[in-house]
């Protein structure tokens, strides 16, 4: 199997939504604000070949966005980066097999579009992929609530219905949806971020990397006490993270994360000493190699 951390396009929000009710005198320790108090955040895929198949998770914010969102959104590249990183591995969208989608923000779904150019409609990349999210999250993305409204792509849905190749993963059916991609492949679920988080697990040689999305989003945030302000159901999250936490430092296990702009994946361990959980390990390449 070849792993490969894939940079798309950074952005930059307000770090006390990132960081929900911690004051910024705790926050900032973690993530450096610029004059606007925005904090730097990567949105990175993870591309996964393993010689039968090209499986992408996520496609991170892309360059769909007009130049006046891309400013208020805090999207640093007007170029699909996604796009560019694929390309550097020796892969072309046209091979990719399927799209794993944990949930349909814009920062996480936005890369399925073509980069924004006046006057044109947007279409779907990765023309012979299937897309595949959960069936809860769908109902979400077709029905959001006033609260998470803005965090979708209004036109994304019916270009994913209209596709023919969408598909939609019961939870009572996760592991026979997973296997039908790669044997190597599982899905948990989380619903404090947003209904219907699909968190994807690989398997490799007895090692489990998860894809944490946005239940995890990156190392300042492997802790049982912080949550972000999009968090739907904060309590709840914290429930997750912690059950997660707690699972993955008994085993020795790494996340992988979208959202760090310093480390794309990490190995979850319990410190004794401060009673918090930590990450430790700096890359994905490094934990392949151990």
């Amino acid at each position: 199997m070849q792993l490969n951390a894939i940079q798309g396009n950074s952005q930059r929000l307000d770090g006390g939504a990132m960081f929900g009710n911690a004051p910024k005198a705790m926050w900032q320790k973690l993530a450096q604000p610029d004059e606007h108090n925005r904090i730097l955040l990567q949105c990175r895929s993870l591309l996964v070949r393993d010689g039968r198949r090209c499986v992408l998770f996520e496609t991170g914010i892309g360059a769909f966005f007009e130049p006046k969102l891309r400013e208020r959104y805090g999207v640093e590249e007007a170029d699909h980066l996604l796009l560019k990183g694929l390309a550097e591995v020796g892969v072309s969208e046209d091979e990719i097999d399927a799209v794993v989608l944990s949930h349909l923000h814009f920062d996480h779904a936005g890369g399925l579009l073509s980069p924004w150019q006046e006057g044109q409609p947007l279409r779907l990349l990765f023309p012979r992929a299937r897309y595949v999210v959960s069936s809860t999250h769908w109902q979400r993305a077709c029905q959001p609530h006033p609260r998470d409204r803005a965090s979708f792509v209004p036109a994304l849905t019916s270009l994913l219905t209209s596709s023919g190749r969408l598909d939609l993963v019961e939870p009572t059916a996760a592991q026979a949806a997973a296997s039908r991609i790669a044997p190597w492949l599982s899905f948990r679920f989380s619903e404090g971020h947003t209904p219907g988080l699909m968190l994807s697990e690989l398997s490799i040689d007895g090692k489990r990397l998860l894809y944490a999305s946005d239940l995890v989003p990156g190392a300042p945030w492997v802790s049982a006490s912080l949550s972000m302000g999009y968090d739907r159901f904060a309590e709840l999250v914290l429930d997750e993270k912690r059950k997660l936490l707690t699972e993955y430092a008994q085993g020795g296990h790494a996340l992988f994360f979208t959202h760090d702009p310093e480390h794309d994946c990490g190995v979850v361990a319990w410190d004794e000493t401060s009673a918090k959980f930590r990450c430790q390990g700096s890359g994905l390449a490094q934990w392949l190699a151990s």
